[in-house]
């Protein structure tokens, strides 16, 4: 019979290659079972002899279907249990090379500017990269007559939005949805179509910083500058305050750092021994009436630290190009060491 034909083959099966051939030679398309509804001529059977032939043919298929996988599952946990051969290892075998990923430097500088303005009180606050040309510009006093619209080379896009050219973007929504008083700081990416050089890209990053509250003046302004820079260079650093026109401020200031290359004697990275690091001021009124806050009873600060110059000074590059460059040798300085 069938059933003790199986039941003997699948006694002697070692390998489970074995145990699928066997199951191909009783249940495959050609299999001794499936050739038994081929071979029969159900044109000569009753209905009654067509019913108990179907049930006799299942029943075996069931039959053959439970034996096979019951010698799988007995082979397969022979196999498991079945102590395994361990190779000896060459120790004189050099290992395989292991390298390890590594944030990127400006990620690196936001990160750490990021825990140094938390631990003075600053909410970090995240802005869309695409903006609405009434927030990366009329919202901060850069009206579309403005003259200060010519010194920024915008990327404007097809639906009339443009990619920010500062950060500076997100004051007013911030005011209009916190109110104040206020602390608060906004890094990100920002882009302007303008000419490449050691110390230029047209793709960098900002961190804008606002304060608004009352009696705010250029004293807290200058404190909360020095505090930042002594915590990222972990050193006196020598600065300098300069006049410098702004929109959305007013006075401006330009906070330049004393070239850490050069020392200040003039360098190609800086030019004349400063590097523009941080454009600041005083809140400009205008701005504030756009956040919905009365400028006679709060005032504030604000300023755009460049992001991508601070990780220059921070981490002795000297050319701008290599944050964008994707070049792997690059990023690999930058991957802890172990």
């Amino acid at each position: 019979m069938i059933q003790d034909e199986l039941l003997k083959a699948l006694a002697n099966v070692k390998t489970l290659n074995e145990i699928e051939q066997i199951r191909i030679q009783y249940l495959g398309r050609k299999g001794i079972i499936t050739n038994l509804a081929k071979e029969t001529d159900f044109s000569k059977l009753s209905p009654e002899e067509k019913k108990n032939f179907g049930q006799k043919l299942n029943q075996l298929k069931n039959f053959a279907t439970d034996q096979i996988q019951e010698t799988l599952n007995r082979l397969t946990a022979q196999n498991t249990a079945t102590p395994q051969v361990h190779r000896l290892i060459d120790l004189t075998v050099s290992g395989s090379a292991c390298s390890l990923g590594a944030l990127h430097p400006i990620s690196m500088v936001q990160m750490e500017l990021e825990e140094i303005f938390e631990g003075m009180g600053f909410t970090v606050l995240d802005s869309p990269e695409a903006e609405t040309e009434f927030n990366n510009f009329e919202s901060i006093n850069i009206p579309s007559d403005h003259p200060a619209r010519d010194m920024q080379d915008t990327f404007w896009l097809k639906n009339d939005m443009v990619l920010r050219t500062h950060t500076s973007s997100n004051q007013v929504r911030a005011l209009k949805r916190f109110g104040a008083p206020f602390r608060g700081i906004f890094p990100g990416r920002c882009f302007r179509y303008e000419s490449i050089d050691p110390s230029h890209e047209n793709t960098f990053y900002q961190c804008e910083g606002l304060m608004v509250d009352r009696d705010i003046s250029v004293a807290n302004l200058i404190g909360v500058m020095k505090t930042l820079l002594s915590e990222v260079f972990k050193r006196d650093v020598k600065v300098r305050l300069r006049p410098g026109f702004f929109p959305f401020v007013e006075p401006g200031f330009e906070l330049d750092l004393n070239c850490l290359f050069c020392g200040g004697s003039g360098c190609p990275t800086c030019g004349d021994g400063w590097i523009e690091l941080i454009p600041c001021g005083l809140t400009h009124p205008k701005v504030l009436e756009f956040g919905g806050i009365n400028p006679n009873e709060f005032s504030g600060f604000a300023f755009g630290l460049g992001l991508t110059r601070l990780a220059m000074m921070k981490y002795g590059i000297r050319d701008i190009r290599y944050f964008n460059s994707g070049d792997v040798r690059f990023y690999e300085q930058f991957a802890p060491i172990i």
